[in-house]
This record gives C-alpha cells, sequence and structure tokens, in this order.
C-alpha cells in the first residue's frame, strides 16, 4: 500500500485487505487474465466476508465467469481458501446498466431495474419479489451495499407490493401521467384489492404478482419517460438562450457594465462574474437573480436597461489564405531535354524552377487562348515534335555516303508565338554522343 521511511530503513506497508490483493491472486490462479483474454472490470470486497468481482472476456467464444471460477469450482476455490473462506461472486460485465445492476443483485431475480439521472445522482431502482427481498438486500445491507459499489448505482431496492403502491400513487396524483396511460387507469381496482389482500396477509396467487409487475413496469417506464422529454426541453431552451448571448459578453467582466455599487456587490456574491453569465441567467431563469438579497423589482428593472444599452464588439472575421498556384504546371514552360546522361547544373535547375514559376500563369493564358491543353500536351509522344523535313533528309544521305549510324538529335520544346503553337528545335551539341542516348 506505501512505503515510508523509517528508523531502520524502508518500512513496506502490505494489505491483504485491499481490494487489488484478490486483483493479484485472481490473475495467479486464472491464465486467462493474466493473459488478458478475460479483463476484471470492477471489483467491491469486504474483507473476510464477500466480494464481487465483474468480469468481461476481449475475445468472443470465452465465458468469462466460467473461465474464473474454473472446472468444478477449482481455481475460485483455490482463491477462497487463500482469503479464509471469504465467499465471492463472481458476475459478467455488462454495457447495458440495466442488465448490469441485475447481475450485481445475484444470487436474488430482479423483476424490473428503473434508473433515473437525476443533476448527477444516478439512482437505480430495483423490484424483486417478496421472497427474494431479504436475499437482494443481504445480511445488514450486505449485498446491495456491494452491488452499488461494484456498478458506481445508488441502489433502491424494492418489493413487487411496495413497488405497486409506489406506482399507484404517481398514477392518480398526475394527471398527464394518467392520460397517456388508460389501460393502466383500468386496472386501478384491481391493484387496489390485491394490495388490500397482501395487507391483511391474505395469500396472493401467482396471476395476482403478474398483473402487479406489469401495471408497474408500465408505470414506471412512462414516467422515466416523460421526465426524459423535459429534460430533453430545458436543454434545448437552455441552448437556445444561449445562442441569443453575444460571446463577448462571456468574457466582460461584470466591472464593466456600469451597474450600482451595492448592485454590483450583490451579482458579486452570487457568482456572477462576467456579463454573458448574467444575461445568460436573467433569460433561464428570471427568479434566481430576483430571489437574491437586496435585488427587488426595482433593481432588476435597473439591471436589464443597463444590459439592454451595452454594446459588444462583433467577432473578427477569419482570415481565408489565398490559394497558391500548383507546382503541378510548371511543366508547361518550354524545357530543354538533355540527352541520356547528362545532368542538368544544380544552379541553372533553381534558376528555371523560379523563372517557371513566374510563368505559369501567363503560359496557362496564352495556351487556353490558342487552344491548347496541358494535359493533352503531357500526353503527346516527344517523336511529333522532331523535325522530319531537311534533318532527316541529310542523315540519311549521310548515311550512303559514309556508312556512319545516323545520331539521334536532342530536341528543345519551346512556344512559337508567330505560329501559336509548340514547335521543337534542334540542340547543338559538342562532344562525342554513344548511339545509346535516348529521352530520358
Amino acid at each position: 500500500m506505501e512505503v515510508k521511511d523509517g528508523t531502520r530503513g524502508p518500512q513496506i506497508v502490505l494489505s491483504r485487505a485491499h481490494r487489488n490483493f484478490l486483483r493479484r491472486l485472481l490473475e495467479n490462479e486464472v491464465p486467462e487474465i493474466y493473459h488478458g483474454i478475460v479483463e476484471i472490470r470492477a471489483i467491491s470486497r469486504e474483507p473476510g466476508a464477500r466480494a464481487k468481482v465483474a468480469v468481461s472476456a476481449t475475445q468472443p467464444g470465452i465465458d468469462p465467469v466460467g473461465a474464473c471460477v474454473g472446472i468444478k469450482g477449482v481455481r475460485i476455490q483455490a482463491i477462497v481458501k487463500e482469503l479464509h473462506d471469504e465467499k465471492i461472486d463472481i458476475i459478467q460485465w455488462d454495457q447495458d446498466p440495466i442488465v448490469y445492476i441485475s447481475k450485481a443483485i445475484s444470487p436474488a431475480r430482479v423483476n424490473g431495474v428503473y434508473l433515473a439521472d437525476n443533476e448527477g445522482a444516478r439512482t437505480a431502482t430495483v423490484v424483486v419479489g417478496e421472497d427474494q427481498l431479504s436475499l437482494a438486500i443481504g445480511r445488514d445491507g450486505q449485498n446491495a451495499r456491494l452491488a452499488a459499489k461494484l456498478t458506481g448505482w445508488r441502489i433502491d431496492i424494492k418489493s413487487l407490493s411496495e413497488a405497486a403502491g409506489d406506482s399507484l400513487r404517481k398514477l392518480q396524483g398526475n394527471a398527464e401521467l394518467s392520460a397517456m396511460l388508460p389501460a393502466a387507469v383500468e386496472v386501478i381496482p384491481q391493484i387496489e384489492e390485491i394490495l388490500a389482500k397482501k395487507a391483511e396477509n391474505r395469500p396472493i396467487m401467482p396471476e395476482e404478482y403478474t398483473v402487479l409487475g406489469q401495471f408497474v413496469d408500465r408505470v414506471e417506464r412512462r414516467t422515466i419517460q416523460i421526465k426524459e422529454e423535459a429534460a430533453r426541453e430545458v436543454e434545448e431552451r437552455t441552448n437556445t438562450a444561449r445562442a441569443e448571448v453575444p460571446a463577448a459578453a462571456f468574457k466582460m467582466p461584470l466591472e464593466q457594465a456600469g451597474l450600482k455599487e451595492h448592485i454590483f456587490n450583490i451579482l458579486t456574491e452570487a457568482g456572477f462574474e462576467t456579463i454573458g453569465s448574467l444575461i445568460f441567467s436573467i433569460k433561464t431563469e428570471p427568479d434566481k437573480v430576483l430571489g437574491l438579497a437586496g435585488i427587488g423589482s426595482k433593481a432588476m428593472q435597473t439591471i436589464e436597461e443597463t444590459l439592454a444599452a451595452l454594446t459588444f464588439p462583433e467577432p473578427e472575421p477569419v482570415k481565408v489564405e489565398e490559394p497558391v498556384a500548383s507546382i503541378e504546371t510548371v511543366a508547361a514552360e518550354p524545357v530543354a531535354v538533355p540527352v541520356a546522361g547528362e545532368e542538368m547544373p544544380a544552379a541553372k535547375k533553381q534558376a528555371d524552377g523560379k523563372k517557371d514559376a513566374k510563368r505559369v500563369v501567363e503560359v496557362e493564358e496564352e495556351l487556353a487562348k490558342d487552344g491548347v491543353n496541358l494535359d493533352e500536351l503531357f500526353k503527346m509522344k516527344p517523336e511529333i515534335f522532331q523535325n522530319t523535313g531537311p534533318a532527316e533528309e541529310e542523315s540519311s544521305d549521310k548515311k550512303k555516303a559514309g556508312g556512319k549510324k545516323g545520331k539521334k538529335k536532342a530536341v528543345e520544346l519551346e512556344f512559337d508565338e508567330g505560329l501559336g503553337t509548340v514547335v521543337g528545335r534542334k540542340i547543338h551539341k559538342r562532344g562525342d554522343s554513344t548511339p545509346d542516348n535516348d529521352w530520358e
């Protein structure tokens, strides 16, 4: 649990009552947990008495509870023996809180679980049969307490007859609920008769318990639905009111509003720090501001007039950067095609790159006027730009006269403004060239 310095050196404090002690024992006894095939989701423990462990499988086709229990309970019995006969309940974890809470209450059988989340206080009402009530609560409330720690929900356990009485009072005291559940209103006399028999300790038939269960389920589900719809409406009104308040108001401190000193002091003590929070509170909960000590109707009117006279700066427009010309169009400028095996000097490459970037737009406009598309130009084969006239005749004459092989000429692509098209021009070079020279 901890390491602290003592007179004889560091002292290590160990605890067999810690819940992680049970976790390590499970890792030692269950290979699936050690290798990560089965995962321990939660542990709640009262040392020496009882513990609950929620497990889940990380791979399909694995039974997490069976893996922890072992064949004929060999694995779990070894852990129970190590903990001096501490009872351990292994349950399967579930993403659905209703199913998870139902399993956490085991070994008791559950008739229904109804969840209510009121301002962060999560409460689960668990309805069980008359014969399961003591088992669900446990000795001194131990089972319910461990289930609450395991799930993280506050658990309220009720018997079926007690839950039916509560649902009957809700239905009779809420006209809106009664209008939405006409079928439940029709069985009210039958429910009252069954509850009267229960109060007189007369036997109740199984069919009558089924009627009670259906009645409770119908009323409780509709009540939860009404609460969820009301909470959704409140959230929508809150979002609408917040959208009406300028964003700059939430950044302006309250002293910039120009309120009177005593009103400013009262609002500051109440927790209002910005002008936006005060405007938002007046729009959503005006009674909250009016109910403050020292704030009457006249002071409220003064606050509203002062806030109405304020002006807030408009947010600055977002600057959009202009798009940069694409580098793919640089090749539209006439480029000298070098002979294979030759490299263009680095300085020349850099200079040509700068010139090409400047002339991209001009070349595109000229080509657009003459009806030449860059994509079509790049698809053309380079052979079509070679001079097929006097150059070929000259080379053929040389072959006949001297028997030498003709050399391929390097060609430079250039845009001729007079002709309005791209032409090829020969490049005269000094030095020898091999017959294998070809286009790069």
